[in-house]
């Protein structure tokens, strides 16, 4: 899979250093020359270019590409670089890096988005992942909301602990589709059963979020949540560089990668 990433920073670099080491061939471009370091990722083909000016691009050859990332610290850059990728050179996978919050309603299928990758959200559901027990957390949005990644782990009160998958009543739109437990995955069968401490990774949409919580957790696990909120702060490069990296992998099975 050919991949084109916009911005040479730490976090562009990162995500082109981890896809390398997974077989695919990365396109780096960057606008200015002091960030212009191909012995950082000598396997990275290195563009001095503005990825925002089309004779850039169309030089580039970014139609050769399957995905676009657009990974600069700027949410500008990342949207006219991502609506470019889309609509003059249609690239089938735009990933764009969303660097401030208030910036995400843009990050759409209007501005040439398929997936955003928020870091601020990231961050957050990652700290949440790693101390929350009982609670649903959202790791990941799929296609503008139409469908999440959660995760539930579960403690020795869920009602469902000890019981297959199967006698599990999940409602229309969600699907579990691993148990992590201990150091295992598992892809899980019918009659699989569910053990204290698994965390359940599911696929839902958002509108049945809190009938998953409470088929998982309890009928009263959604008013304990909400009156329960606390925020949560984190920070790092890696965490939206692991993400960002992940969702353009997860495009490789689509695109012949």
């Amino acid at each position: 899979m050919r991949v084109a990433i916009a911005g040479a920073g730490n976090v562009g670099r990162s995500i082109a250093q981890e896809l390398i080491e997974n077989g695919h061939q990365v396109m780096l471009i960057e606008r200015q020359p002091k960030m212009l370091r191909p012995e950082r990722v000598p396997a990275a083909e290195w563009v001095l270019a503005d990825a925002c000016e089309l004779a850039s691009l169309e030089e580039a050859a970014l139609s050769s590409c399957d995905v676009v990332v657009a990974a600069t610290g700027d949410d500008k850059v990342n949207l006219v670089v991502s609506l470019l990728a889309k609509t003059e050179f249609a690239v089938p996978r735009v990933v764009a890096r969303v660097n401030r919050a208030e910036n995400e309603w843009l990050f759409t299928e209007q501005w040439g988005v398929d997936v955003a990758v928020s870091k601020p959200r990231v961050m957050a559901a990652l700290v949440e992942e790693a101390v929350t027990v009982g609670d649903l957390v959202r790791l990941m949005t799929f296609r503008q909301g139409e469908a999440n990644l959660v995760e539930i782990t579960l403690p020795p009160t869920a009602p469902y602990v000890g019981h297959p998958v199967h006698a599990v009543p999940l409602p229309r739109d969600a699907a579990l589709v691993a148990i992590l437990r201990g150091k295992r995955v598992l892809v899980p069968t019918p009659d699989d059963p569910i053990e204290a401490g698994d965390e359940l990774i599911f696929v839902c949409t958002a509108e049945v979020e809190d009938t998953v919580r409470a088929v998982i957790l309890g009928a009263d696990s959604v008013e304990r949540t909400r009156g329960g909120n606390q925020a949560v702060a984190a920070s790092g490069t890696d965490l939206v560089t692991r993400r960002t990296a992940q969702t353009v992998k997860a495009s490789s099975s689509r695109y012949g990668g």
